[in-house]
C-alpha cells in the first residue's frame, strides 16, 4: 500500500512539475511576445496622397518606441492594412484585426469617413481608438475614441472664425466669398460651418458650388468661379482635390485673388506653381516656435530624411505627419500611463490625464472627448508652408498675403 501511495504521488509530482513547467513557459511567452497594433492606412486611392505621409510617421514612431524599449518592456509590432480610401473596407478591416489578427491594441485609419467606421467596430469590442484627423466632434460618441486632431468641441465655429480673423486682421480683407466644396463629410461640415460664419461677420457670399468625393472634373467648378468674380474662395477640399481645381482654373486663365484650402495634400500643394499664396489650417509646422520642442525637433530631423529617401513630394512636417505622431504619443501615454494593455484602463487614464504631444498639451474631456482648439492658420509662401495667425505661432517674420 505504501509502496502504491508512493508511486502515486511520484506520479502525481512529474505531472505537477509538467504543468507548472508548461504554465511558466506560456506566461515567458506571453510577457515577451510583441505588443501588435493594428490599423488600416488609405495607401491607395483619392487619400493616398496624405495617407502615406501617415504611414512613414508610423514606421518612424514605432522604430523608435521599441529603441527606448517598447511597451511595458515589450516590443511593439505593427500590423497595417490598404482599406483604399474606402470606410466600408476599412471596417472590414478593422473587424479582421480584431477577431482574426487578434491585436492587442487599434490605432486609427486616415480621414473622417474610415475613422468613423473603425470607431464602431472599436466600441462593438469595447477597444481604445486613437485617432488622428476626425473633422467632425459631434459624431464621436464613443467614450474611448480619442483624438489628436485638436480642432475643439465646436469647429463649425471656431475653426472658420480662426481663418476669417487672419484675413481680417490684413491690410485688404476680402468682401466677398465663393464657397465649393467636397461632400466628404468632414470638409462639408466646415464649409457649411464657415457659411454661417462668415454671413455673421458681413461677407458676401457670390457662390456656393458642391461635388462628390471623387470627382475629377473641375471645369464647370472653375467656370462658375470665375464668373462670380470672389475676393475669397473657400474650397473644402481634402487630398489632391484642390490641386485639381486650380489647375482647372488656370485653364481658363483665372487665378483666384485669394484662395483657402480645408485639407489639402501638403505637399503636392507647394510643389504647384498654383498653390502660391493657399491658405489652410494646421497644428504644427517644421518652424520656430514650434521647434523650441526638443522632441519636436529630433522628429523634423528623421521624418526630413526618411521623406526624402521614400521620395514622398513634402519632406516637411505638417499639419497630417504632426497629427499622426501626436496620435502615437496618445497612445503610448495610455499604456504607460495605466501600465496596462488593457484597453478600459487606457481609456479611463486618457479622459483623467492631460498628454503632452509636439504640437500642443491635450485634455479629453469636452464633446467627443475633444478639448481645446489648437489649429492656427498657415500660407504657401516661397515653395513652404508657414504659420501666419496668431502672430505667437507664426512663422519668424512671416505675415499673411492677402492680394
Amino acid at each position: 500500500m505504501k509502496s502504491l501511495t508512493r508511486h502515486l504521488f511520484v506520479h502525481l509530482s512529474v505531472a505537477f512539475a509538467a504543468c507548472w513547467m508548461a504554465f511558466a513557459a506560456l506566461a515567458q511567452t506571453v510577457s515577451t511576445a510583441p505588443v501588435r497594433i493594428g490599423s488600416t492606412l488609405a495607401l491607395t486611392g483619392p487619400l493616398s496622397a496624405t495617407a502615406l505621409t501617415h504611414k512613414l510617421v508610423g514606421e518612424i514612431y514605432v522604430e523608435q518606441l521599441n529603441a527606448r524599449g517598447g511597451l511595458l518592456g515589450r516590443k511593439v509590432e505593427w500590423i497595417v492594412k490598404d482599406d483604399q480610401s474606402k470606410p466600408d473596407l476599412a471596417r472590414t478591416m478593422y473587424e479582421q484585426l480584431v477577431t482574426s489578427d487578434k491585436v492587442d491594441l487599434l490605432m486609427g485609419p486616415y480621414a473622417t469617413g474610415a475613422i468613423l467606421s473603425a470607431m464602431g467596430v472599436a466600441q462593438r469590442y469595447d477597444k481604445v481608438l486613437v485617432h488622428h484627423t476626425f473633422g467632425i466632434p459631434a459624431l464621436s460618441k464613443y467614450d474611448f475614441a480619442f483624438p489628436a486632431w485638436s480642432l475643439g468641441g465646436d469647429p463649425g465655429n471656431t475653426v472658420p472664425n480662426s481663418v476669417f480673423d487672419a484675413l481680417a486682421a490684413s491690410p485688404k480683407p476680402p468682401k466677398t466669398v465663393a464657397f465649393v466644396t467636397s461632400k466628404f463629410p468632414s470638409i462639408h461640415f466646415l464649409t457649411l460651418g464657415a457659411r454661417e460664419v462668415a454671413k455673421k461677420r458681413g461677407l458676401k457670399e457670390v457662390l456656393f458650388l458642391e461635388w462628390d468625393f471623387g470627382n475629377r472634373d473641375f471645369g464647370p467648378i472653375a467656370a462658375r468661379i470665375k464668373d462670380a468674380k470672389p475676393d475669397l474662395v473657400w474650397m473644402g477640399d481634402i487630398a489632391l482635390e484642390g490641386n485639381m481645381l486650380l489647375d482647372a482654373m488656370k485653364k481658363i486663365d483665372y487665378t483666384p485673388p485669394n484662395h483657402f484650402h480645408t485639407y489639402p495634400a501638403p505637399g503636392p500643394m507647394t510643389k504647384s506653381p498654383d498653390g502660391k499664396n493657399a491658405i489652410s489650417l494646421t497644428i504644427f509646422e517644421e518652424h520656430m516656435p514650434f521647434l523650441q520642442n526638443k522632441e519636436a525637433a529630433a522628429f523634423v530631423k528623421v521624418f526630413n530624411d526618411r521623406a526624402a529617401k521614400a521620395g514622398l513630394p513634402d519632406t516637411s512636417v505638417e499639419v497630417q505627419a504632426a497629427a499622426s505622431y501626436s496620435a502615437w504619443q496618445i497612445l503610448e501615454a495610455g499604456v504607460k500611463g495605466s501600465n496596462s494593455l488593457e484597453d478600459r484602463k487606457i481609456g479611463l487614464w486618457l479622459k483623467k490625464n492631460k498628454v503632452q504631444t509636439i504640437h500642443g498639451l491635450l485634455r479629453f474631456n469636452e464633446l467627443g472627448n475633444y478639448g481645446d482648439d489648437l489649429m492656427r492658420i498657415k500660407q504657401v509662401q516661397n515653395g513652404k508652408w508657414v504659420v501666419v495667425w496668431p502672430k505667437a505661432w507664426a512663422a519668424p517674420g512671416a505675415k499673411l498675403i492677402v492680394q
